[in-house]
């Protein structure tokens, strides 16, 4: 019975690189083992654990924060960002670039969402880093790369599922996540540095008639004004989390309601815009949720047939020590982002290694966050990075799928090493929560 769960998992991980829907996928091959080899009486668990898991409040914050983060990308906020920062970053060599890793994580801050802030970006900064004569490699990887510190900045969707998941406090996941996510901020921003300090024609500062132009009259206004809505947003969601006055799903309607003031201040609201953003928000959250029941499906019958018990006898028989069991799950995963989405991985491999972490008394809050930092390369890897995907779509034509790959290829490296210093040095995601 219990080889027959492992037979299950590689499955259905073959079923959906085959192309097949990951939901019914999940839920549809659990159920004809779950009837084949455990009988219908015992699917008279699974009602009340879809219900358990559909009802449980802290993923409202899911909805919540996708709406939050679609109805800034329609406020208009990042093109006002990325151009003060472009022009305040302006006179260094590699300054657009730098503006474009500050704005993204500042986007990522007010929104979680990562196609949104990568097809947002690549909009507005992709032909302008070529028109500055930018190297195509460097302005797609700086993009593709700062689109995706929505996965570690919190508010991130990621760290609401992986809490869900892993059984630990939202809030705690985003405490823990917040100096790990600016420092890989550091590390994007000290690699841009470096390069254009050794290929400065492909990293050029901004001609200073554009600069001295800008910064003339009523400079100080345009740069509050950019500023002041999105870091007041910030505040009030991270704020309010971090100082225990409010849970990360009242913080998620908190961040709602501030990011449809952001864009009624900015003068982008309408009848239409909600309607699309609330359009957007259920097609996706949707999706969240039907792969969630599917998932729910899926780890009840995975461990009716004693699947997990069988993975940690098999893991103790090894002897493996828990260092070793990280490193294998981290490999397991980053091997996974190659081919399928991050919340695939959150479903279906997570629960699966979870109880082996709980027994190898390892601190989940800081596994959680290894694995948001893990997922985060997902978006970036060839052949189906999904950042890659967003930003190809957006691209102007002389940009080409190999000058994607070749850009992202330093940004995947400084994560996989970031990776690494954090597991060797776990008091970095402790900083602002105790253990």
């Amino acid at each position: 019975m219990e080889i027959l769960a492992i037979v299950l998992f590689v499955c259905i991980f073959i079923l959906i690189l085959s192309g097949y829907p990951v939901a019914f996928t999940l839920g549809g091959l659990s159920i004809l083992f779950g009837l084949a080899f455990l009988g219908p009486d015992f699917f008279n668990f699974l009602p009340s654990r879809i219900m358990g898991t559909v009802t449980n409040v802290v993923l409202l914050a899911v909805p919540l924060f996708i709406f939050m983060g679609i109805m800034l990308e329609k406020s208009g906020l990042a093109e006002s960002l990325l151009e003060t920062m472009a022009m305040l970053f302006g006179t260094v060599k590699g300054g657009l670039a730098i503006s474009v890793v500050i704005v993204g994580a500042l986007l990522a801050a007010s929104t979680g969402i990562v196609g949104a802030t990568v097809i947002t970006m690549g909009l507005i900064s992709l032909p302008t880093m070529l028109k500055r004569g930018y190297s195509p490699e460097l302005a797609t990887g700086t993009i593709a790369a700062s689109g995706t510190l929505g996965q570690i900045i919190p508010p991130s969707v990621v760290l609401v599922l992986l809490g869900s998941v892993l059984n630990v406090s939202v809030g705690d996941l985003f405490a823990a996540a917040l100096i790990p996510g600016l420092l890989l901020v550091v590390c994007y921003i000290t690699y841009i540095v470096i390069y254009a300090r050794f290929y400065p024609e492909k990293a050029p500062s901004m001609p200073a008639a554009e600069i001295a132009a800008f910064r003339g009259k009523g400079f100080m206004m345009r740069v509050l004004k950019a500023f002041l809505l999105p870091l007041l947003l910030i505040a009030s969601v991270l704020g309010s989390i971090l100082a225990g006055i409010a849970s990360p799903t009242e913080a998620s309607a908190i961040g709602a309601l501030g990011a449809t003031i952001l864009t009624i201040i900015q003068g982008k609201f309408s009848w239409q815009v909600l309607k699309e953003v609330m359009q957007e928000t259920t097609h996706l959250t949707t999706m969240v949720f039907i792969i969630l029941i599917g998932a729910t499906t899926f780890a009840l019958v995975f461990r009716g047939m004693g699947g997990d018990d069988y993975l940690i006898d098999l893991i103790e028989g090894a002897n493996l020590s828990p260092m070793a069991f990280l490193f294998l799950v981290m490999l397991v995963v980053f091997i996974a982002g190659f081919f399928i989405d991050f919340i695939e991985i959150i479903f279906i491999i997570v629960p699966v290694v979870a109880p082996i972490f709980v027994n190898y008394d390892m601190n989940l809050v800081w596994v959680g966050i290894l694995l948001a930092l893990n997922l985060q390369t997902s978006f970036l890897s060839p052949p189906f990075g999904f950042s890659l995907f967003y930003l190809k779509g957006v691209a102007p034509d002389g940009v080409t799928t190999q000058h994607l790959y070749r850009g992202i290829i330093p940004f995947v490296l400084i994560q996989v090493v970031f990776l690494v210093v954090i597991i060797f040095f776990p008091e970095v995601v402790f900083l602002l929560i105790e253990q």
